[in-house]
């Protein structure tokens, strides 16, 4: 069976998704953010009697700005329910920035050799670290790019000053004031790698999240289709069990009450046209669920002219209300078959629905002759048919029960949600499709 349509999620639920996660990440990013620059505060301060003033001032105003900066914008935007898309790269700029001119001060104040060699450097690691946490792949390859850039841009700039005495052996590099060029060529092949390792992990998740969307995306999809074909099967098994029990009740009148046997037929032929037209659609409004019905109780009238007599007590606000296709009246026949005919006297049958709130009420009572076993009732194919399609269309948001009334006769109750659209598509005609 092909279905025109199923429920699926929104196509852009994956990206909304990903997006809340990168979103809460960056969150957390910040929290870290200030821990690390309240550590970087305290190792500048023990630092501080032994290095340069002007050294001293430069720590002081890259901790003051970045410090600014992390509470600031915790301030403005984390009220919001989402954070604008380019604070993370802001973030990342900031905090490159921030290492960037903090070695730069240290070459200019001090010494550049002593710049390059500096614990801080490996700060550009842990920046890139963190990008595929928080950063789209996109993101990450320029922020890489960034911190390439700027290392080498700082080196360049080193070795223009004529300060940088620079050697080619790493080994006379360590021992002295010099910078080996193998080393800080190093250092930017390994930045290069860390960026690229990042921008793949950025990518890898976000195909991830990708394949995993759309895993689900068919999963979902299949149980619909699941769930509908078990829907057709159930109205299959349904629309025999009347129209079999019909035509018998027509063939025993055909020699008895012709007339009567008659109007029987020409019910039965308006039963067929309002049955058969809903015949493709899960749900239908409920006047036109009560129209078959009619039809239904006109051929039994005909039948227990004498014995039968049907109220309805339908509430105005409820008839637009979407309800399973063909669901009343075999629970009606339910009532005639077991609870009114093997009555001796006249039986009374009342079929009542009603809105609460967001709540359908749907009744079925008869005043029978009920069941007095013990036991758990065996339901046929119109309370199990009814039940397993209840089960199918509304999951835990239905209540479905059926038993003996207090004072005689049986009663069947059905509680769904209150709705005016339906849930459910419309099936193909025929029901299968290439």
């Amino acid at each position: 069976m092909v279905l025109d349509s199923v429920r699926r999620p929104d196509v852009d639920h994956q990206q909304r998704l990903l997006t809340a996660e990168r979103d809460r990440a960056e969150r957390l990013l910040n929290a870290v953010r200030l821990v690390v620059l309240a550590l970087l505060c305290g190792a500048a301060l023990a630092y501080a009697p032994s290095l340069p003033r002007a050294l001293n001032v430069v720590n002081a105003s890259l901790l003051a700005i970045t410090l600014t900066w992390t509470v600031g914008q915790h301030r403005i935007f984390y009220h919001r329910e989402r954070l604008p898309d380019w604070l993370s790269v802001t973030n990342s700029v900031v905090d490159i920035t921030a290492v960037t001119a903090l070695v730069a001060a240290y070459g200019v104040a001090y010494s550049p050799g002593m710049a390059l060699k500096a614990p801080i450097v490996a700060a550009y690691f842990v920046i890139l670290a963190a990008l595929p946490v928080a950063s789209s792949t996109r993101k990450a390859a320029w922020v890489s790019a960034l911190v390439v850039a700027e290392y080498a841009l700082l080196m360049t700039a080193f070795l223009l000053s004529g300060r940088l005495t620079t050697v080619l052996s790493p080994v006379a590099a360590s021992t002295s004031g010099a910078v080996s060029l193998l080393d800080e060529g190093a250092k930017l092949l390994l930045l290069a790698c860390a960026g690229a390792v990042a921008t793949y992990a950025a990518h890898w998740q976000e195909r991830l999240s990708s394949r995993f969307s759309e895993a689900a995306r068919e999963s979902e999809e299949l149980q619909a289709r699941l769930d509908q074909a078990r829907l057709q099967a159930l109205r299959l098994q349904l629309q025999p069990h009347f129209l079999f029990n019909t035509l018998n009740t027509i063939t025993a009148l055909v020699h008895r009450d012709p007339p009567s046997a008659e109007r029987m037929v020409t019910g039965l032929s308006e039963l067929l046209r309002s049955s058969l037209g809903t015949a493709s659609e899960p749900e239908v409004r409920l006047d036109r669920e009560l129209e078959v019905l009619r039809h239904y109780l006109d051929i039994q009238l005909v039948r227990f002219p004498d014995r039968l007599s049907v109220r309805f007590d339908i509430e105005p606000t409820a008839r637009d209300a979407m309800v399973p296709s063909l669901l009343l009246q075999p629970l009606v026949e339910n009532a005639i078959k077991h609870g009114i005919t093997p009555r001796v006297a006249a039986g009374h049958l009342q079929i009542s629905v009603r809105r609460q709130d967001d709540t359908l009420l749907l009744a079925v009572r008869d005043d029978g002759v009920g069941t007095r076993s013990t036991k758990p009732i065996l339901e046929g194919v119109g309370l199990g048919n009814a039940r397993a399609r209840l089960a199918s269309l509304y999951g835990d948001q239905h209540r479905f029960e059926a038993g003996p009334r207090a004072g005689g006769g049986f009663d069947v109750t059905i509680e769904i949600p209150f709705h005016t659209e339906p849930r459910w598509p419309r099936e193909p005609v025929g029901g299968v499709g290439a």
